[in-house]
């Protein structure tokens, strides 16, 4: 997960407020490309420049994620492939994608949202999530705009994605496993580029983003 809020929704149920309210998702499609939207809940969609594909989160469900696919076929019957963020084979995910790919998470408790961009799992596409107008006073999107794709370290670059540290090197050093790593130059080129996602160990307070429960959001692709 992107940061320790969604570590307390995945360890510690207890703190969350069943009676959370329904939260609606317009997933954008800005790029000048084809991009299969995919979310947990939700499913998956395909969606061309300029397409919008609604989500509603029920009250109940008190966390979410959305990201990008890129270059997928898929046949009549849902099944098939994506070059990047694949999901299990899947139009409509039932499951997490694989790396790399750029995430927006989304938990609410205790009446409040949290949302961030995360980039942890790498990047794919540029991405940004935010409160509609007015339903968050004060509040901003939070956004990673830059196309790491062309950017990315040699060693870290795959086929239409750049991949974390974490997924090639698998060494503690890069994927904090006990908690004890610190910033490196892999960490600092993601955090350089894209300052509001959250990229590695210590991002919490800066790249974790709040809103009053009830907000509406709107996720952009290619922001």
């Amino acid at each position: 997960m992107g940061s320790s809020t969604f570590l307390l929704v995945l360890f510690f149920p207890f703190l969350l407020l069943t009676l959370s309210h329904a939260a609606t998702f317009d997933i954008v499609n800005r790029c000048p490309y084809t991009v299969w939207a995919a979310a947990i809940p939700g499913g998956g969609r395909q969606l061309d420049k300029n397409q919008t594909w609604t989500l509603t989160i029920n009250p109940g469900n008190t966390s979410a994620r959305f990201w990008p696919r890129t270059n997928c076929s898929f046949d009549s019957s849902g099944h098939g492939h994506c070059q990047t963020g694949d999901c299990g084979g899947l139009l409509a995910c039932q499951a997490d994608g694989s790396p790399p790919e750029t995430i927006a998470e989304y938990a609410t408790f205790v009446n409040k949202d949290f949302f961030d961009i995360s980039v942890v799992d790498g990047f794919n596409v540029p991405m940004e999530i935010g409160p509609d107008s007015g339903s968050c006073p004060g509040g901003r999107p939070s956004r990673c705009s830059a196309d790491l794709v062309e950017l990315c370290p040699k060693e870290l670059k795959v086929p239409g994605g750049c991949n974390s540290p974490c997924n090639v090197f698998k060494t503690n050093e890069y994927c904090c496993n006990d908690g004890t790593c610190t910033p490196n130059e892999y960490f600092n080129f993601f955090r350089s580029n894209c300052p509001d996602a959250y990229s590695g160990p210590n991002d919490d307070q800066e790249s974790t983003f709040t809103c009053p429960q009830g907000t509406n959001y709107t996720v952009v692709f290619c922001p």
